[in-house]
């Protein structure tokens, strides 16, 4: 299995995240009893260097077979079906330093 970074941006609808966070933590929780997702959690919106607002998201590390695969685990996120996930990407991760070493 390969490491794999997975990052989401969110809709800006805070009712909507708030209403389905319990069941998208729910989902992930299961991922990680599983054994494929590693670690995740939130990331606040920010303003890039040259300005450009960058939306809330989240990191979501996980272990799968291609890339497609891990964001194919993803597919029943409530975040997802519910739309709240606006862009999602997975990037191969080369961990040589660490907890997930």
């Amino acid at each position: 299995m390969t490491t794999y970074a997975v990052t989401y941006e969110y809709a800006d609808d805070s009712a909507g995240l708030d209403a389905h966070r319990a069941d998208h933590r729910a989902f992930l929780r299961g991922l990680h009893e599983a054994g494929t997702l590693r670690a995740s959690g939130p990331q606040p919106a920010v303003t890039a260097e040259n300005g450009t607002p960058v939306p809330a998201g989240a990191l979501l590390v996980l272990e799968a077979d291609s890339p497609e695969a891990a964001l194919g685990m993803l597919d029943e996120d409530p975040f997802r079906t519910q739309g709240l996930v606006t862009a999602c990407a997975a990037r191969e991760w080369t961990v040589v330093i660490g907890g997930f070493a």
